[in-house]
């Protein structure tokens, strides 16, 4: 291939048969410079470009972001300006990661772009020339041999075995055969032979083209928590406003000067949002994402960590997602009527042979038909080297899959091949569905004959029955009904070298059937899914047997289930029970996920090709497999590495914990802004004029919500996290349950704090202070009591969070004992004797939900590893 952006003769005279359908001169260099000006290039379009001022102020207008942003105001009139810091440096971060997923988009357009063939063999001016791939135009005259990307939709004028890999665009796994008028899409591989065509469509209209257009015209939509998030800002917000009102009308009415009060009321506004939350959520994130990095799956938002543990569907893509994305030949049937099943990694021509379900040796019967298929083939394999660890395939995967089968069996193919040099041959013909070859050794000549089985068993053959012949092809029916591509083959040792075009004297030597294995434990993946809530669906554009087939060994299909085919009609309104489709197309994937998001679903996408791109931009969360297309991973929001499947079960533990410690912070931080407006309103009838400043207030605020409230989203998972269902994606986040905990917690706090401010009063102590230093610490016992339980004698799973509860417990108590701090707080000193007893009171509140817990756990054992 030469460079791109330069222009070069390339040899070789025209395929017989490209004149009859056109000017085999081709286009003329001015027509086709005037069709380019016109047309434009081949190239994907690039996504139009929004402002970066656009995109922040897209991001700003989040309504928790902007419940913050009045937040940073209040505190800067305040004079608060620590607090005001906090604030703006959480929106910024926050804004710059959303900022970055709208990015992303656009790169998934370029990368398909970069899949686009690099240079195209056309023909100008009756030359060959090789040009950069972006300047072919509609009517070009286009050639294409083996390792060619094809750079256009092309209509075949005229074809030599040829063979594509169009696995990327359809799914299918299993190399194609093309001929003289049938179409070419862009962006597929030829695998062998050559073709020349006429380019039909270019750029935008190309297949590759069309799959752009849906990708930029996909948008994924928010996230569950995003969406549980921005809903709770606005009952926040609408809260926070109409309590601080009622505080501001209650002081007001009670005589206290009305600044005094507006002042309290905007503090009470601070106190009541958690601004402290985004960060919990993004330190979550960022664990989750680090700890999914270590298991080999990489998140490509933050987000996406979170919405794991909300997906109640996993649809997967079969080809390189649930199959190892490589062929290789899974059983073998002898003349004799003998089957083995063949087992083994990938390309590598080492593996173990069974036969009729127990290991046993390699008989001579089948190591004649694994010889047949090794000699009867152009494909090689390449060992491992620097770049590659893996052995692969050199030619038609199909062909490549015999030869591991030979090195199986036993046979080394340079010496096999070396034994028996090809001395004739007759290349693989789609009329006759055959391909022949003869070999010579020994002053004898070996004709080996192989092909498909309707064609190999119907030519003549010498010494085979009637009876093994029909039992041969009930085989290969038997066989492809498994979803397997089924390959028979003859042979005969002959005296004199005969006509390879038509051989005489063959006989059946056996079946081979070549596809897709499954990866290893993908066949324990729905199980493992099953447990975890989450349903399994299979979405391939593969035939619906080998759909049923891959379902089957899967668990996910039984006989009877249906298999909605995508060529015969709209899969997304299928039997809302089906789990396996076939026969799907991009735009029909996406579909397919709309209908299970329409149903309440949250789902995620797993694929690997250019096909599934548009469904991973759709899905509430795209996986793609790290060894797919560039096109796969950029629209994804997970990559996995190790392209391992399971990974995502692990990693959909990981989205629940993150998502229960978010809901742990807010049971913690919002019970303390309850408590704290609960305070405010009932003080005055308790007695308590004004129970807290409102410098005391934002102190309180500040020690609590702050490091202890980022410390909590670090906590473990707890036990049984993947052996219960996911939460239903209509749910609130102060939903089963958590608002309910919210009130009660925080009436508690509240009563607490309240009763030992009456009792300080009725004593003629400072009762203002002991207001604000129980209410903080009993907020701070609060933390510790809600924390994942931990079994007797176990390690703290989070020694962070002790750490911050006690320094933010020193800060408070600090607060009275340290006169710098009683000055700016306007508190007032404490004896020992006090403090113990504030301590004492300010622990009631975490006893009574750590006694509470256990008594409900003890009174449902059952429940014990189910309890989110």
């Amino acid at each position: 291939m030469t460079a791109v952006g330069t222009t070069t003769r390339a040899g070789g005279p025209p395929l017989a048969g490209s004149a009859g359908a056109g000017p085999a001169t081709g286009l003329s260099s001015a027509t086709a410079a005037a069709r380019l000006r016109a047309e434009g290039p081949n190239r994907v379009a690039p996504p139009p470009r929004r402002h970066l001022a656009v995109r922040i102020l897209h991001q700003l207008t989040d309504p928790l972001v902007a419940l913050l942003l009045a937040a940073a105001v209040v505190t800067t009139v305040l004079g608060d300006l620590s607090d005001t810091a906090v604030i703006v440096l959480v929106v910024a971060v926050n804004t710059a990661i959303g900022v970055v997923q709208e990015v992303r988009a656009d790169r998934a357009i370029a990368a398909l772009d970069r899949l686009a063939a690099p240079t195209a063999r056309v023909v100008r001016d009756g030359h060959d020339l090789i040009l950069p791939a972006g300047e072919v135009v509609r009517d070009d005259l286009v050639r294409v041999q083996a390792g060619d990307v094809v750079p256009a939709d092309l209509l075949l004028l005229a074809a030599s075995r040829l063979q594509l890999d169009e696995s990327a665009l359809t799914g299918e796994s299993v190399p194609v055969a093309r001929a003289a008028g049938a179409e070419l899409a862009a962006g597929t591989v030829v695998t062998t032979g050559r073709a020349t065509g006429l380019a039909l469509r270019t750029g935008p209209a190309s297949a590759l083209g069309r799959i752009s257009g849906l990708v930029a015209r996909t948008r994924p939509g928010p996230t569950p928590l995003q969406r549980r998030l921005a809903g709770l800002g606005r009952v926040l917000g609408l809260a926070a406003v109409l309590l601080s009102a009622l505080v501001f009308a209650v002081g007001v009415l009670g005589g206290r000067p009305v600044v005094e009060m507006a002042v309290t009321a905007v503090s009470l506004v601070v106190a009541a949002v958690p601004e402290s939350l985004p960060a919990v959520v993004t330190l979550a994130l960022a664990l989750g994402a680090r700890r999914m990095a270590r298991s080999r799956a990489i998140p490509r938002r933050l987000h996406a960590v979170e919405t794991l543990g909300s997906v109640t569907v996993v649809a997967s893509d079969k080809t390189g997602t649930l199959t190892e994305g490589r062929m290789a030949v899974q059983q073998a049937v002898t003349a004799g009527g003998a089957r083995y099943a063949v087992t083994g990694a990938g390309y590598a021509p080492d593996g173990a042979v069974h036969r009729d379900g127990g290991r046993g040796v390699v008989s001579e019967e089948l190591r004649r038909l694994a010889r047949a298929g090794l000699l009867c083939n152009d494909a090689a394999l390449s060992p491992p080297d620097e770049r590659r660890p893996e052995w692969t395939a050199v030619g038609d995967p199909l062909e490549a899959a015999l030869v591991a089968f030979a090195g199986r069996c036993g046979l080394a193919a340079e010496a096999t091949r070396a034994a028996w040099p090809r001395v004739a041959e007759h290349p693989f013909d789609q009329a006759t569905r055959r391909m022949t070859t003869v070999h010579r050794a020994c002053g004898r000549y070996l004709v080996v004959c192989k092909g498909a089985p309707e064609n190999v068993l119907a030519a003549p053959l010498v010494d085979a029955a009637p009876a093994e012949i029909a039992a041969l092809t009930a085989e290969a029916h038997r066989l492809a009904a498994d979803g397997l591509r089924v390959l028979a083959v003859a042979g005969a040792l002959l005296d004199a070298a005969p006509d390879p075009a038509a051989p005489t004297g063959l006989r059946p030597l056996g079946l081979v059937a070549v596809g897709d294995p499954l990866r290893a434990g993908a066949a324990d993946l729905a199980d493992s899914f099953d447990r975890a809530g989450v349903r399994l669906v299979l979405v391939t554009g593969d035939h619906p047997a080998t759909a049923a087939a891959i379902g089957g060994q899967l668990g996910l299909w039984r006989d009877g289930d249906p298999v909605v085919r995508g060529d015969d009609g709209d899969p997304a309104g299928a039997d809302p029970a089906a789990r396996v489709f076939a026969r799907t197309q991009p735009d029909q994937k996406l579909d397919i996920v709309a209908g299970l998001q329409s149903r309440g679903h949250v789902v995620a996408m797993t694929g690997d090709g250019v096909n599934d791109a548009p469904a991973l931009r759709r899905a509430d969360i795209g996986v793609a497999m790290g060894g797919g297309t560039e096109v796969a991973r950029q629209a994804a929001d997970l990559v996995l590495v190790d392209d391992d499947l399971a990974t995502v079960a692990a990693a959909i533990g990981e989205g629940r914990r993150i998502y229960d410690n978010i809901r742990r912070f807010l049971r913690y931080a919002l019970s303390g802004g309850v408590a704290e407006i609960a305070v405010m309103l009932l003080g005055p009838l308790s007695g308590l004029a004004v129970p807290l400043l409102p410098a005391q207030i934002l102190w309180i605020n500040l020690l609590t919500h702050g490091v202890p409230g980022v410390a909590l989203g670090a906590e473990p998972a707890e036990s049984g996290t993947l052996r219960r269902p996911p939460r239903s994606p209509q749910e609130s986040v102060l939903g089963a349950g958590l608002g309910r905990d919210v009130l009660l917690t925080g009436g508690l706090i509240a009563a607490v704090t309240l009763a030992a401010g009456a009792a300080a009063a009725h004593q003629d102590r400072p009762w203002q202070t002991v207001v604000f230093l129980v209410l903080g610490l009993a907020q701070l016992g609060v933390a510790l009591a809600v924390r994942v339980p931990r079994r007797p004698g176990a390690r703290p799973g989070n020694p962070g969070l002790l750490a911050a509860v006690a320094l933010s417990a020193l800060l408070q108590v600090g607060g009275v004992l340290l006169a710098p701090l009683r000055t700016l707080l306007g508190t007032v000193a404490l004896g020992v004797p006090e403090l113990l007893a504030c301590a004492a009171v300010a622990a009631l509140p975490g006893l009574v939900l750590r006694l509470a817990r256990l008594l409900g756990r003890d009174q449902r054992p059952h429940d014990r590893d189910q309890r989110p």
